[in-house]
């Protein structure tokens, strides 16, 4: 989810839609793309069916700019217009070899920076993937439908199996797409935003609930004394924001990444004033004698100043007056003090909730409550739908 964050608009009211069949799907790829700007003002009406946004962040590593600027400094935006819920992708952490000793730690921390940057509780459920189990059992149910054959061809699993080795590799990892598909699917989701390399993942989501609907919607489910119609909403890619994919500073041709073996190569959000100063002090730049937008032969000068423009909170036009005739020394040090000026503030409400931790509990424990009240009505509706006995 990368996955390592991904997010979902979906209508609070389920829709029916005319369902389609692979064939088709696989025939002709054109579909619906919406963009999400943290800036939208747009304000639901009493007419108008109100979204839901959904989204995630796996609590591996350190949360870094990268997921800050790409993902959940937008969500405090989204959290005024839509309704909102906001979970640590827990399960999706322990598809690769993972630290026991610090699951359960990274999942609260990550938790905490959620609220530290501005997530409110009081208008966005936050919760923890494992703590709805809805999520595992809609993975199971799909997996039945799943061909294997979909799931060899994921790029990311050939890339990360090759590298982790053959023999070490756990059915989990082969299985991720499938539980990403239930993260979306579970909550009747319009709009998914995705990077370059979780195209595929959501093209299999969306495979999935057209042949969830085919198999077992429409007539079939009616028999079954249920509503009829699709049982899932099949979701449209959503086009990310300015900001949702920020490079690495050791090389601006790679995104900016927990995984990387060098810390080096991003910002972390908790990183102290010393150390983000180091890291822009030495992060890879170019010759060029100027500083400049938008030029492919200069990546790392681009990456840095869009940067600057997302925490400056300047424009793109008011940046490109202020670096006129500036050298990468000069920039440094305004970029420098600009992430420190913005990071400060969160890396102190952080300290103050991971402090509180009957706060913290509560809040996780509520948006959990949240979480389920809606995934538990459509997992009934896919079990009626492929015919189990419920109990009475």
């Amino acid at each position: 989810m990368s996955v390592s964050h991904f997010a979902v608009l979906s209508c609070c009211r389920p829709l029916l839609v005319p369902s389609l069949s692979r064939a088709s799907s696989l025939r002709s790829r054109i579909c619906c793309c919406t963009t999400l700007t943290a800036t939208s003002t747009e304000t639901p009406t009493s007419t108008s069916v109100k979204k839901r946004v959904v989204s995630g962040v796996q609590p591996t590593g350190s949360i870094h700019l990268g997921n800050y600027l790409g993902a959940i400094k937008n969500w405090v935006a989204l959290q005024n217009v839509y309704e909102t819920l906001f979970f640590i992708v827990d399960l999706h952490a322990i598809t690769l070899p993972y630290d026991t000793q610090q699951l359960s730690k990274a999942t609260r921390s990550t938790a905490a920076i959620y609220l530290a940057c501005g997530v409110d509780p009081s208008k966005a459920s936050v919760f923890v993937q494992s703590h709805v189990r809805a999520h595992v059992e809609l993975m199971w149910l799909l997996s039945s439908t799943t061909p294997i054959g979909w799931l060899n061809k994921m790029i990311q699993f050939k890339e990360k199996s090759r590298k982790a080795g053959d023999e070490e590799v756990g059915v989990a990892l082969l299985t991720y797409p499938v539980l990403m598909a239930s993260d979306i699917l579970l909550y009747q989701s319009d709009f998914v935003p995705v990077g370059e390399d979780q195209k595929q993942h959501l093209e299999l989501t969306r495979d999935l609930a057209e042949r969830v609907n085919n198999l077992y919607g429409g007539r079939k489910w009616k028999k079954l004394r249920g509503r009829g119609g699709t049982i899932f909403k099949v979701p449209e890619p959503l086009i990310p924001p300015a900001g949702a994919r920020i490079m690495s500073l050791t090389d601006g041709l790679s995104k900016m990444s927990k995984s990387a073996p060098s810390d080096q190569s991003r910002i972390n959000i908790l990183d102290p004033k010393d150390l983000i100063a180091n890291k822009i002090k030495r992060c890879k730049t170019d010759s060029f004698p100027s500083l400049e937008f938008d030029n492919s032969e200069r990546p790392e000068c681009n990456n840095l100043l869009s940067i600057y423009q997302l925490v400056s909170g300047k424009t793109k036009e008011e940046v490109v007056q202020e670096i006129q005739n500036m050298n990468w020394g000069t920039f440094k040090t305004i970029l420098t003090d600009a992430l420190i000026d913005h990071l400060h503030p969160i890396q102190v409400r952080y300290e103050e909730i991971m402090s509180d931790s009957g706060y913290l509990d509560e809040v996780l424990a509520q948006g959990a409550r949240n979480a389920a009240e809606i995934a538990d009505t459509t997992l009934d509706n896919v079990y009626q739908a492929m015919g189990f006995f419920r109990r009475q």
